[in-house]
């Protein structure tokens, strides 16, 4: 199998690299076992990036290999340390390379050393619970994820920047021309479609260098895909001028300089975008003599069309300088009319999912679909495994409205919520009027509000409602003893009725502790 050497049209898989994790992690040192949150934040991750470089002609590297994916954010860590940054993917491209998306759209034209184009980004980095911190929750029990990079498909296509464009038919002397008038040395036979590949050449007349791009294997309905035409006519889109080669000893039947030059101009302006370049016509091969006098027929005709005409030999250097030189005027005053190019750089910015809005609700047949920048994003961050982070998950939604636009459409409780692309989303039960507010108090990593029949809160709950019925000299260890072990202590005086009842008597061991027993929990 044969090794291509020249690939101008690729299709690229990149992944940018994902965000590192937040860590949730308490400061600790002695006597102080609950120095407050220090989880640091997680890194971003890397970023692909192609930068024009002028060293590179062809995109061969990525027709071997292509995928390519950046590095990954660090993870953040205790005593607020976040993590690394992903190192970014630089790749390098041709001078005139175009990007687009696997639809055809145009991302980018990168033109000029330098430029660059951000096609895939980093990841964010998630914060860790030091970040998270706030008044109201001053010792969070979680930390965000980070999030995943860009990962798309880009076609590279590669507009060879020329200076001059040379076309003409298979066979008319175009390779021979570029070798004759600079240092190329492309592949040269008795044969048509001998240059399957664009070929460039540096050209230097009088005190302007120039480069010269010969274009293969144009013929008639090239513009259709006959022949090599409809693969390379782009390369000579950033041409400032084209040149005519015209073969004028060609041996095949039925052919004169005339109908060729108006084949090719016709295929030309169906291609399009060619019209305002100014054309030079090159009479090739007048060493051979009917070479020689086909052109002296041909040549007053083109020069009333208006075109300038040159009378050329590639084989003997007959007419290449004035040629050359005529090519050098037309690259100057081009260059001339041309704005300064400065390298830039280019970062993709996706169109938000909900076109605009924050967030949108629309009901669908599986449940209601909430699409918006924000909580895709929030959703992607959180850790589904610990019951705080989905709370605060909850609050972040409610804050933005979500629940409230939910209520408007209709939406009870027990419907299902989906959130993100119908491919990957996110399923909930809606359970509105829940908010956690203030930090919650209970074992790390928990949320009292997803455990409402949690046995620790009911206890509470009721040593609380028993502290307004206690004694002067009861504590609220006492209070816990009783109702732990009402076989021991006897009811509470809430429960038989307080001071009103006639067998309730302070002194009565049984019911409220003397503190002599073992165990007795006042300080």
């Amino acid at each position: 199998m044969a090794v291509p050497t020249f690939v101008d049209r690729v299709t690229l898989h990149v992944a940018a690299g994902r965000g590192g994790n937040g860590v949730a992690s308490v400061h600790r040192e002695k006597f102080k076992p609950l120095g407050g949150p220090d989880g640091g934040n997680g890194g971003p991750g890397g970023s692909v990036i192609l930068r024009v470089d002028p060293d590179v002609t062809t995109l061969v590297d990525y027709h071997h290999s292509p995928k390519r994916r950046a590095e990954h954010g660090g993870h953040g860590a205790g005593g607020h340390r976040n993590g690394s940054h992903g190192s970014d993917l630089v790749l390098p491209v041709p001078d005139g390379t175009v990007v687009a998306d696997g639809r055809g759209t145009v991302l980018a034209d990168l033109v000029g050393p330098g430029t660059e184009l951000v096609v895939a980004q980093g990841g964010r980095g998630g914060l860790g619970n030091a970040a998270l911190a706030s008044a109201k929750r001053k010792a969070p029990g979680f930390a965000l994820l980070g999030e995943p990079g860009d990962e798309l498909d880009v076609v590279l296509e590669l507009k060879v920047v020329a200076d001059i464009g040379l076309v003409g038919f298979p066979s008319a002397g175009k390779s021979s021309l570029i070798a004759a008038i600079s240092r190329a040395r492309p592949k040269i036979a008795d044969y048509p479609f001998t240059t399957l590949v664009p070929n460039l050449g540096v050209v230097r007349a009088g005190d302007v260098t120039f480069t010269v791009a010969d274009v293969p294997g144009l013929i008639e309905g090239a513009a259709e895909g006959r022949g090599l035409g409809h693969d390379f006519l782009r390369h000579i889109e950033r041409c400032a001028a084209i040149v005519h080669v015209v073969d004028t000893a060609t041996i095949e039947p039925g052919r004169n300089p005339v109908e060729d030059l108006d084949i090719i101009e016709s295929e030309l302006a169906r291609y399009g975008g060619l019209e305002d370049r100014p054309r030079l016509v090159a009479l090739n091969k007048v060493d051979v003599p009917d070479g020689r006098d086909i052109a002296s027929f041909v040549v007053d005709e083109l020069r009333e069309r208006g075109m300038r005409v040159f009378e050329v030999s590639a084989a003997s250097g007959e007419g290449l300088r004035e040629l050359t030189f005529a090519m050098a005027e037309i690259v100057t005053a081009a260059r001339a009319a041309r704005p300064v190019a400065e390298a830039q750089r280019i970062v993709i910015r996706p169109p938000a999912a909900t076109g605009g809005a924050e967030f949108t609700v629309k009901e669908t047949g599986e449940g209601w679909r909430v699409r918006g920048e924000k909580p895709e994003r929030w959703v992607r961050q959180t850790d589904f495994s610990n019951d705080e982070a989905v709370g605060f998950l909850a609050d972040r939604l409610n804050r933005l409205g979500v629940e409230e636009k939910l209520l408007a459409l209709g939406a009870v409780e027990g419907d299902t919520v989906l959130i993100g692309h119908p491919d990957n989303a996110v399923v909930f039960d809606f359970r509105p009027g829940i908010d956690a507010g203030a930090e919650m108090l209970g074992r790390r990593g928990e949320d009292q509000r997803f455990d409402e029949s949690r046995p620790a809160a009911q206890r509470r709950r009721r040593i609380d409602e028993a502290m307004d019925e206690r004694s002067e000299t009861e504590t609220r260890a006492d209070v816990a003893r009783r109702l732990d072990r009402p076989e021991t202590y006897g009811p509470t005086s809430y429960e038989i009725g307080g001071e009103d009842d006639p067998d309730w008597r302070e002194d009565d061991p049984g019911q409220v502790g003397t503190g002599d027993e073992p165990g007795d929990g006042r300080a």
